[in-house]
């Protein structure tokens, strides 16, 4: 009973990490037509300018959120006005701009993750916050403060999709992107916003890791992969899948854990391709 408790908490915990850097790769997909495989490189980024402010600076990792967040929104909003948009309008169809943004977000990941490693050089790096245990099950007491904020976070995007004129317009540009500029929605504003969000959310994402791993700047590919299969089991393009998914996947990766950690990315591997096989378009998909 004790271990099935561990193993539910620590899923629980993982998943809604998962949860928040797929919500943001969901986005830029579903809505701004990005499959942004660099993804994982600005995670890596949020999680290096976390721990730079506390070991430098003295910064809470919580209040760094509201840095990491903000300037990471910035930055996806001048990448899609600047590269992004370019490219959709060069571009002859919607397929051909998939493929030219994808073979762009592969040149971001190298550029991105270079620099890093001129910054930072190729060492690992960690800090403590919060790490006493505070429960029977001895979770660490991060672990919660993380869920907690993915869960604020969650709430927050949730009301914004739901119940204000711009959430409407960016479920109606993800539905239709053509019919929507018809009725008077600025529809290359709405991608824009977007793509920074989704750079917002592996931001903060980034901050989160950083509280509860060791970060170093090879870590980014890894964060693009479980990104992916979370998307690919939630439903492509789907927010709402995204975050089912990814407490799916962080409950099997904590059960597969348990038991075999070194077999953990493997299974990750493997519930990938049978999706593939089995259901491709995912739990939410249509």
């Amino acid at each position: 009973m004790g271990a099935a408790r561990d193993i539910i908490i620590a899923g629980l915990l993982l998943g809604g990490i998962y949860a928040l850097i797929a919500a943001g790769l969901s986005l830029q997909y579903g809505v701004a037509r990005v499959l942004n495989v660099s993804h994982g490189e600005f995670i890596m980024i949020g999680a290096f300018i976390t721990w730079w402010m506390f070991t430098n600076l003295a910064l809470d990792p919580l209040i760094s959120i509201v840095i990491t967040g903000p300037l990471m929104f910035v930055l996806g909003i001048l990448l899609y006005r600047f590269i992004y948009r370019k490219i959709m309008v060069d571009s002859e169809s919607i397929d051909a701009f998939e493929g030219s943004s994808m073979l762009a977000a592969f040149g971001f990941l190298y550029v991105v993750q270079n620099v890093a490693r001129w910054i930072w050089g190729s060492n690992t790096y960690a800090y403590t916050y919060m790490a006493t245990s505070v429960t029977s099950a001895r979770i660490p007491l991060n672990r919660l403060v993380a869920l907690a904020v993915v869960a604020v976070v969650a709430i927050i995007f949730y009301v914004f999709l739901s119940h204000t004129r711009m959430g409407k317009a960016i479920r109606a540009s993800a539905q239709d992107p053509t019919t929507a500029g018809l009725v008077g929605v600025n529809v290359y504003r709405v991608l824009g916003l977007c793509f920074g969000l989704g750079l917002a959310m592996a931001g903060i994402a980034g901050s989160l890791l950083s509280i509860l791993y060791s970060v170093n700047t090879s870590m980014g590919l890894g964060y693009t992969v479980i990104a992916l299969i979370v998307v690919v089991l939630g439903g492509l393009g789907s927010v709402q899948g995204a975050f089912i998914g990814g407490i799916l996947l962080g409950l099997m990766s904590s059960l597969v854990s348990y038991y075999q950690p070194s077999m953990t990315m493997v299974a990750y591997y493997v519930v990938f391709i049978l999706l593939l096989l089995i259901r491709p378009k995912g739990i939410m998909g249509k």
